[in-house]
C-alpha cells in the first residue's frame, strides 16, 4: 500500500501528500513495472504489427480472440478499413477498442476482451480514462464564464488567483493558458514513465501541489511568445474556475456541460477514486516486461488537464454538440479554432493549438480539428472536419497508451477520414 507519510517530489523539488487508499480487487501485484512516455498527436506514420500477446500469469492464453463487431449505420465511412484496424484484437498493441464515425454516414465498431482474465468481449458502451480530452471540456467551462462576463481572455490569470504566483513571473492572460502559451514550465508529477507513476498509483497529489512545482522551477518563457504543451496551463485553469464559480470543477462541468448535453456516462472522480464506476474494459500496461492491469488510479494530479472519466457516446455528443455552438456561444466557439502565430517549444514548428482544440492535417491535406489523451491503459481520440461532414471518437486499450500515440492513430483514427 502506498505510504501514508509526505513524500519528496521527485519534479521540482515539491513536496506531495501521500492519501492511502485500498487496492481494488483484481489489481496486479506481480513483479515491478515499466514505461510509457505522453504523447498527443493524430499525425504520422507506422501501420502497428499484430505480434503475439504476451497475457499476465492467469489469463487464459488459449482462449479464442472473440468476434469483432462492426455495424454501419448509415453509408458513408469506409467500413471495411475501419473493420480491418479492429481486427484481431487483442494483439500486441492493444487488448480492446471502440470507435465511433459520424458525420456523413454512421458506423460503430467493437474488438478485444474486456478482461484478460476471463476472456470476455469487449463491451461497446464501456466507460474509460478520457486524459487529455478534458481539456475540451475545461476549456468549454472558461469560455462559457467569460461569455457571462465573469472573467476576460486577455485579462491576467493573477487578477483570479491572487498569490497563486510570486511577483517574480509575469502576468500571464486566461488565453494563454488555454493556449499553452503562457510560459510555465511543468508542474510537479509522480513521474514521466508508467513505471515511475505505478507505485504512486493511490496517493494524491493536489492541484495546489502540481503549480507549487511549477513556481518552485521558476518562470520560464515570455508569456505569449512560444507555445508548450503541458497539463500545468489547465491545472491552473481548473483552479480558476472553482475560485471564480465557489464550487468544485466536478460539480461545475456537470451542470455546465454534461447534465446539459445528457452525458450520462461522463464525470470528474472526487476525493482521489481509484475506480471506474460502471461498465468499463480493463487497462493493461507492460510494467517489468508484463502486462499488468492498469485501470485502478488516483488521477488528481491531472485535475482539470486529464482526469475525466467518459465514453465513446458522451465524447461523441461534447464534439457534435461543441462544433454546432451548443455549449459555447459562437464568437467564443469561432475562438477555439483561432491558434497563435507563434513556435512550438519542442518542435520549433508553427503552433497547431487554439483554445482546448489542436489543428491536424491528415496525409490527404484534410483539416482536423480534435484532442488525444492518454492514461495507463487507455488512449483516446475525439476529432472531427469544421463542419462535422466527419467524425470520430474511439477509447482503444492500448498496452502503451502513453508510448507511439502516432502509431495508434494511424491505425484506429485515420482510417475514419478515408471518405
Amino acid at each position: 500500500m502506498p505510504r501514508s507519510t509526505a513524500r519528496s517530489a521527485r519534479t521540482n523539488g515539491t513536496a506531495r501528500t501521500a492519501r492511502p487508499a485500498p487496492p481494488a480487487a483484481g489489481t496486479s501485484r506481480t513483479a515491478r513495472r515499466t514505461r510509457g512516455t505522453a504523447v498527443t498527436a493524430v499525425a504520422a506514420a507506422l501501420a502497428l504489427g499484430l505480434g503475439a500477446l504476451a497475457l499476465p500469469a492467469g489469463a487464459a492464453t488459449a482462449a479464442p480472440r472473440p468476434p469483432v463487431s462492426c455495424v454501419t449505420l448509415a453509408p458513408g465511412p469506409d467500413a471495411e478499413a475501419l473493420c480491418e484496424a479492429i481486427s484481431g484484437l487483442p494483439d500486441d498493441e492493444a487488448t480492446a477498442a471502440q470507435i465511433r464515425v459520424g458525420g456523413h454516414g454512421a458506423w460503430l465498431g467493437t474488438a478485444g476482451v474486456r478482461d484478460l482474465d476471463t476472456g470476455a468481449p469487449a463491451l461497446r458502451h464501456a466507460r474509460f480514462r478520457a486524459g487529455s480530452t478534458t481539456k475540451i471540456v475545461t476549456a468549454s467551462m472558461v469560455l462559457q464564464l467569460a461569455a457571462e462576463g465573469r472573467i476576460g481572455l486577455d485579462r491576467p490569470v493573477q487578477r483570479y488567483l491572487p498569490g497563486l504566483f510570486p511577483d517574480s513571473f509575469a502576468p500571464m492572460t486566461v488565453r494563454q493558458l488555454l493556449n499553452h502559451t503562457s510560459g510555465l514550465k511543468p508542474g510537479a508529477s509522480f513521474g514521466d514513465t508508467t513505471e515511475d507513476m505505478w507505485e504512486h498509483r493511490f496517493e494524491t497529489m493536489t492541484p495546489q501541489e502540481v503549480v507549487a512545482g511549477s513556481v518552485a522551477a521558476g518562470p520560464g518563457a515570455t508569456p505569449g511568445t512560444v507555445q508548450r504543451y503541458s497539463n500545468i496551463h489547465y491545472v491552473v485553469l481548473g483552479l480558476m474556475i472553482e475560485k471564480v464559480t465557489g464550487d468544485t470543477l466536478a460539480h461545475q462541468a456537470q451542470v455546465r456541460v454534461f447534465r446539459p448535453l445528457g452525458m450520462r456516462d461522463s464525470y470528474f472522480p472526487v476525493n482521489g477514486d481509484p475506480r471506474i464506476h460502471g461498465p468499463h474494459n480493463r487497462g493493461y500496461e507492460r510494467i517489468g516486461g508484463r502486462l499488468t492491469d492498469v485501470t485502478d488510479w488516483n488521477m488528481t494530479d491531472r485535475f482539470a488537464a486529464g482526469d475525466l472519466i467518459s465514453s465513446t457516446a458522451d465524447l461523441e455528443t461534447l464534439l457534435v454538440s461543441l462544433f454546432r455552438g451548443k455549449v459555447v456561444p459562437g464568437p467564443y466557439l469561432d475562438q477555439m479554432f483561432e491558434v497563435p502565430e507563434v513556435k512550438d517549444y519542442d518542435t520549433g514548428e508553427d503552433a497547431t493549438i487554439g483554445l482546448g482544440l489542436e489543428r491536424f492535417v491528415n496525409p490527404a491535406g484534410l483539416e482536423i480539428w480534435g484532442k488525444t489523451g492518454s492514461r495507463p491503459g487507455y488512449h483516446t481520440v475525439i476529432a472531427a472536419t469544421r463542419d462535422l461532414s466527419r467524425t470520430v471518437v474511439y477509447s482503444v486499450n492500448s498496452t502503451d497508451a502513453r508510448g507511439d500515440g502516432n502509431a495508434i492513430a494511424q491505425r484506429f483514427a485515420f482510417p475514419a477520414f478515408n471518405r
